[in-house]
């Protein structure tokens, strides 16, 4: 929360966040689609989207799996937290100097500093070194944020994901793949 809403008093902030659930819960999209994602034709295998169960680094590191992710996240209100993981990611990776405080600044216009439009849900602590970190911005510069949104993604939307109708849905649709698919046909021919 930025600390211009922290001078309201609490009842406030508790009416308005009770307000921003009740109108969150109206707007949800209940049949959000891939439709977002431009991987062609090709849909994950079952025995892909079974392995996005088994850690959240498997599905972020699917293709298909982060774009399911992302719309889910679309749908929950929350795709920022996803965006800001990678544009940490992609800034971390920067190979230019030169290059990294225009970088910096834009991700921090973008997700943290006040009035961000895509701004992400960390603390004062974790924002005011963020913000100190941008007075010599170096690779490093987004690392307390970036993780702290890593592990609510790992710990909260990722479960979330995992328990949806859309995941289960992703499953039921999806084809066993190429090796599944022959082996029953070997069976049948011994």
């Amino acid at each position: 929360m930025c600390k211009g809403l922290a001078s309201l008093p609490t009842c406030c902030l508790e009416r308005a966040k009770e307000l921003k659930a009740r109108l969150g819960s109206i707007l949800q999209k209940p049949n959000w689609n891939l439709s977002c994602c431009k991987i062609g034709k090709n849909k994950p295998t079952l025995e892909e989207c079974l392995k996005w169960k088994e850690s959240f680094e498997k599905l972020l590191s699917s293709k298909y799996g982060l774009c399911a992710f992302t719309a889910f996240l679309v749908s929950e209100f929350s795709e920022e937290n996803v965006a800001f993981y990678f544009a940490c990611e992609d800034y971390r990776t920067t190979k230019c100097p030169e290059k990294l405080p225009a970088k910096a600044q834009k991700i921090y216009n973008e997700f943290i500093g006040s009035e961000a439009p895509r701004e992400i849900n960390i603390d004062h602590e974790t924002r005011d070194i963020t913000k100190a970190n941008m007075l010599a911005p170096s690779t490093s510069c987004f690392d307390m944020a970036q993780h702290k949104i890593y592990m609510l993604m790992a710990k909260d939307c990722y479960p979330r994901f995992l328990r949806s109708p859309a995941y289960r849905d992703l499953v039921c649709q999806a084809k066993p793949g190429a090796k599944a698919t022959k082996q029953p046909q070997q069976e049948k021919k011994a």
